[in-house]
C-alpha cells in the first residue's frame, strides 16, 4: 500500500518518476489491472470475444513503445519505474473514465463528450510529464511523446487488429 502512496502523486504531477522505487511486483499488479480494466471497457463496448486479442495487442504495444523509447534514449534501466508509472496513472484515469465512457455511449450529449475530453487531456498531460522526466526532455517534447504513445498503443492496436482479423 505504501508504494501506491508513492506513485499516486504522479497523477497530480507532484513527483518525478525517477524519484520513485522500482518494484517488479507493483509493475505486475498494474499490468494485470491495466489489462483487466481495458478488457472490461472493450468487452462492454464491443461485446465480442475477439476484444481479448485487441486488448492483448494494446498491452503489448504499450510495453513495446515504452521499451523502445527508453532503449533509444539509453535509459532502459528505468523500464520498471516508467512502465509502472504509466500503467498506474492509466489505471487511475481509467477508474474515472470507465463510467464516463458508458455515459457518453448512452447520452451522446455535449456535457458527456466535454467530460470525456477533460479526462483524456488529463491522461495525455500525465503521460507527457512521465516521458518528460524519464527522457530528460522539455514539456512540449513530453506531450509529443505522449501523443505518439497514444497513437501507437491505442491506434496501433486497433489498426493491427483490423488488419489481422478484418
Amino acid at each position: 500500500m505504501d508504494i501506491i502512496r508513492q506513485y499516486f502523486p504522479l497523477c497530480w504531477l507532484n513527483v518525478s518518476v525517477l524519484n520513485l522505487p522500482a518494484s517488479p511486483r507493483f509493475f505486475k499488479h498494474n499490468l494485470i489491472f491495466y489489462f483487466s480494466i481495458v478488457f472490461f471497457v472493450q468487452f462492454n463496448m464491443v461485446d465480442d470475444i475477439d476484444s481479448i486479442f485487441e486488448v492483448m495487442l494494446e498491452t503489448l504495444l504499450t510495453l513495446a513503445f515504452i521499451a523502445l523509447v527508453l532503449l533509444t534514449n539509453g535509459t532502459f534501466g528505468d523500464f520498471i519505474k516508467v512502465s509502472s508509472a504509466i500503467l498506474f496513472c492509466e489505471n487511475v484515469v481509467a477508474l474515472f473514465l470507465a463510467p464516463i465512457l458508458f455515459w457518453v455511449t448512452v447520452a451522446e450529449d455535449t456535457p458527456s463528450y466535454m467530460t470525456l475530453s477533460l479526462f483524456l487531456l488529463w491522461d495525455l498531460i500525465i503521460i507527457g510529464r512521465i516521458f518528460k522526466d524519464a527522457l530528460h526532455i522539455n514539456n512540449t517534447a513530453g506531450l509529443v511523446m505522449s501523443l505518439f504513445y497514444f497513437l501507437i498503443s491505442y491506434g496501433g492496436a486497433y489498426g493491427l487488429y483490423s488488419l489481422l482479423i478484418g
